[in-house]
């Protein structure tokens, strides 16, 4: 895996340290579209304070966390899954991850346990970029491009997804995954 693969749906993005974003400190965005228009993603290891139940208006009876999925449209809901199986209408954007679906099958699901919250991540909002605007990003050296596999997107703590994202790539990325949050303080 290297920073010098393209970005194409279904890639991540890993922040450097010094990226200089409050919004993407230490993020990884899954990369949903990316095209010349624009590209869109959610941050996997942004975990809110909410859950799913609190910003619907029906009763969510599992405790399904919501993710920040970056600065955009704070006011949208969104998730990710990998239960084609179950829930139909989903857009694949990498081997066995998908984008949306039958969102009210998809409570119902929910509510009989028939999927888990380990299946499916929510997000409140999205990363966005303009055309040409994330390759500029990419110029800068901000960002580091791989890919991963369903298991450890939805395997992995959201709290250590950066860290092992990193550590998983090997050699100087290892090293990057054990660059201290602040480094005055180390």
């Amino acid at each position: 895996m290297s920073s010098s693969m393209r970005v194409s749906k279904g890639s991540l993005l890993i922040a450097k340290p010094f990226l200089g974003d409050p919004n993407f400190e230490r993020g990884v965005i899954l990369m949903c579209e990316y095209n010349d228009q624009g590209s869109f993603g959610f941050v996997l290891n942004q975990v809110t304070d909410l859950y799913l139940g609190d910003v619907l208006e029906e009763t969510i009876y599992q405790d399904v966390p919501l993710h920040l999925g970056g600065p955009v449209e704070k006011n949208t809901l969104h998730f990710i899954h990998r239960r084609p199986d179950l829930i139909t209408g989903g857009s694949e954007i990498m081997n066995g991850v998908f984008w949306g679906g039958d969102f009210n099958h998809l409570k119902t699901l929910l509510n009989f346990n028939t999927v888990s919250h380990n299946d499916i991540r929510f997000f409140i909002g999205y990363s966005g970029w303009g055309g040409g605007q994330l390759e500029d990003e990419l110029n800068q050296d901000s960002w580091i491009v791989t890919q991963t596999s369903a298991d450890f997107l939805f395997g992995t703590h959201p709290g250590n997804f950066w860290r092992e994202i990193l550590r998983s790539m090997g050699g100087e990325y290892r090293s990057i995954a054990n660059y201290p949050t602040d480094p005055r303080h180390n």
